[in-house]
């Protein structure tokens, strides 16, 4: 299992698969390649379905400026190792120099194909939960423990960062208004839903605009191509920033703590990148946004004091109620059903928690077993349903008698 440098990334949305993954494989092809003066693009799968309303063809633009560079959206050819595939070429004096297969699996790394991932190792050890459970128990550990002796303590310098940047993304969603980029033409709704907020009101009715307000905030920074943090994805990016901010700046949860728990919430989504996956178009949005809730649900149990056993039931709690979440994005924008995703998982995160205490202590679905039951799901669904916008919502919307064609 690799480390949450690797795992938690810094950077734009409005995807990880879809342009984070591949800005970062044309960056490594020309540094790689330095003397090319021009580049070739071929997009399959999910990148190619989607990848107008997430921006791929314009990051690959940006990113290979100023080489002379085409892109092409092949439909059509099956993607059999993972759906977000590209082929990048290189060209020099017109002749091919090397060509590359790359596969984007999602929070913005990437494999190529026939190559040994040397660039990011694995430092874990024990890459299922139950193992480092016992290992903890075993040698007095908490779980953000076991993170810092793994990654060195240098890793809550780094965690910072992250938090930073995700409370400025949630400060910065908002203080803006106006539209969401993109032909769905959704303002903002962020601002709008904070600013109904009551001090004397009902807690509970309370807790929902603050978390909604921020998930939402983050999610619609995301769709804008703002900074955010992968959490594990860009689109699902809201969720664990709205629980933290909650506990940080609402119940006054120290920084310290609010870092311990950014610790814990990477281990859980790691160990689901590494023994399923975090992509939507390999495993619909359980991938994204189950995981993510898994994440956040796995923060709040550690915030309110629970033990490793309970935090372990939060994560899987989260997670089991979001199997066969399909990936239908309307035009391919992370925005509906996406932005609305993030608000609800963000209360679910913290639902979880709390339901985990009512519960028996050992539960009869741990952790790990729900992580592989989500993979087999995520396998099962139709390929309509798995970040393609030909299925769900994205084929409905288009069908329904509000459908405005000056839209499209």
């Amino acid at each position: 299992m690799q480390s949450l440098y690797e795992f938690y990334k810094i950077g734009n949305g409005p995807s990880s698969s879809h342009t984070m993954g591949p800005k970062r494989a044309v960056e490594r092809f020309i540094n790689t390649y330095k003397d090319i003066d021009k580049l070739k693009v071929i997009l399959y799968g999910s990148l190619a379905l989607t990848g107008k309303g997430h921006l791929t063809d314009y990051i690959i633009k940006e990113t290979s400026y100023p080489i002379e560079t085409e892109i092409e959206f092949d439909l059509d050819k099956e993607c059999t190792v993972h759906p977000n595939t590209m082929k990048i070429i290189g060209y020099k004096n017109e002749n091919i120099v090397d060509d590359w297969t790359v596969y984007s699996v999602g929070g913005g790394t990437i494999k190529i194909d026939g190559e040994e991932d040397t660039d990011v190792p694995d430092i874990y050890e024990l890459n299922k939960f139950e193992d480092i459970k016992i290992y903890c128990e075993e040698n007095n550990l908490k779980l953000h423990e076991y993170v810092y002796n793994v990654e060195g303590y240098e890793i809550t310098t780094y965690l910072k960062e992250v938090w930073n940047a995700m409370k400025e993304a949630v400060e910065t969603g908002l203080n803006k208004t106006g539209m969401i980029p993109g032909r769905l033409r959704l303002s903002r709704t962020a601002s709008d839903i904070y600013n109904t907020v009551v001090d004397n009101e009902d807690e509970s009715l309370k807790q929902t605009r603050l978390l909604s307000s921020y998930a939402i905030a983050v999610s619609e920074e995301n769709a804008s191509g703002g900074k955010i943090v992968t959490a594990p994805t860009c689109g699902a990016s809201g969720v664990l920033p709205a629980v933290l901010y909650y506990y940080n700046h609402d119940k006054n949860v120290p920084e310290n703590v609010i870092i311990e728990a950014l610790a814990v919430a990477g281990l859980i989504g790691n160990l689901v990148k590494t023994n399923a996956s975090i992509s939507g178009a390999e495993c619909g949005c359980q991938a994204e946004i189950g995981t993510a809730c898994s994440m956040a649900a796995a923060a709040s149990a550690y915030i309110i004091g629970l033990d490793i056993e309970r935090i372990e039931n939060a994560a899987e709690v989260a997670m089991e109620h979001h199997l066969g979440l399909t990936c239908d994005p309307i035009y391919g924008y992370v925005q509906i059903p996406c932005i609305e995703r993030n608000a609800v998982a963000a209360i679910r995160a913290i639902d979880s928690s709390k339901l985990s205490m009512l519960m028996r202590k050992h539960k009869s679905i741990s952790f790990d077993v729900v992580v592989d039951t989500m993979y087999e799901t995520g396998k099962d669904l139709h390929s309509h349903y798995r970040e393609t916008a030909e299925g769900g919502l994205a084929k409905k919307y288009c069908r329904n008698k509000y459908y405005n064609k000056d839209m499209a």
